[in-house]
């Protein structure tokens, strides 16, 4: 297993985005869903406190978190990462994108880039994502990206696991 964190931050990238390391520059476009342990930011400092945050988990080997950028304009549209489970040679995947980018096939692109990583470089033998049940957009991209329900969880939640078969 090849963990957190990189002599460099890996940067990954398709003909529609790129997967980069989040910059104060970022911070503005990207306050409405930027979360930390369900909390999301409402302000620049609370932005900014949790992407201090998220950077530090990745210094502790725990997390990868990137923005996720359109190639077009190099704006970040959205974020997406592995946030626990690591040491474990597996991989939560999260993500979330800013509202109007939403069904244009951006967090499909991420995540198939995300999962490649987690796969190949990070050697992650297990990847796994929780939503709400009733986030059927989420469901679907899931199962498009052959997850499969493993489990209804409290909360309302249920977890998907990426089956070996298809990596």
């Amino acid at each position: 297993m090849r963990l957190p964190p990189y002599d460099n931050f890996p940067t990954i990238y398709d003909e529609k985005l790129t997967l980069r390391q989040i910059q104060y520059s970022d911070l503005k476009d990207i306050i409405e869903i930027s979360f930390y342990d369900s909390v999301q930011a409402k302000t620049m400092i609370q932005v900014t406190e949790m992407q201090n945050k998220i950077h530090q988990d990745y210094l502790y080997g725990s997390s990868i978190h990137w923005g996720i950028a359109d190639k077009l304009t190099g704006k970040i549209i959205g974020t997406c990462g592995y946030y626990r489970g690591l040491c474990n040679g597996e991989g939560e995947l999260g993500c979330i994108l800013l509202p109007q980018y939403r069904g244009q096939g951006f967090m499909t692109s991420a995540l198939s880039l995300a999962i490649e990583f987690g796969i190949n470089n990070m050697g992650l033998k297990r990847i796994w994502a929780s939503t709400t049940k009733q986030n059927n957009n989420a469901i679907k991209l899931l199962e498009r990206l052959g997850f499969v329900k493993m489990v209804d969880l409290d909360f309302n939640e249920v977890e998907y696991e990426l089956r070996q078969s298809i990596y």
